[in-house]
């Protein structure tokens, strides 16, 4: 099983980047984003069911960034939209199985599969 992150880059702000995550080995339940910038712990982004019928965001990136789902190529987008500086971090992928809750997991102890990340960097 590989979560494989790809999509990253440097790019001003205001633009933006689509991040993609393959999935390869079996299918997952949830899908997440999370990203971890220097010095800081590891924070979730957003999350997306398997079906793509619930998605879920951070404060800090909803109504900028969209996170979507092609189960025919078993692979997670985020769609990263009016970058700021603040967003510049490593952005990793995850994917865990079933959830009890239809919010979908949030924290990073609740996934069981996570891809080796990818920069992104925003400049002023």
């Amino acid at each position: 099983v590989q979560l494989q992150a790809s999509g990253g880059g440097l790019v001003q702000a205001g633009g933006s980047l689509r991040l993609s995550c393959a999935a390869s080995g079996r299918t997952f339940s949830w899908y997440g984003w999370f990203r971890q910038a220097p010095g800081k712990e590891r924070e979730f982004v957003a999350v997306i069911r398997w079906n793509g019928s619930r998605s879920y965001y951070a404060n800090s990136v909803k109504d900028r960034f969209i996170i979507s789902r092609d189960n025919s190529k078993n692979t997670v987008y985020l769609q990263m939209n009016s970058l700021k500086p603040e967003d510049t971090a490593v952005y990793y992928c995850a994917a865990r199985g079933p959830y009890y809750s239809d919010k979908g997991p949030t924290d990073l102890g609740e996934y069981n599969y996570w891809g080796q990340g990818t920069q992104v960097t925003v400049s002023s």
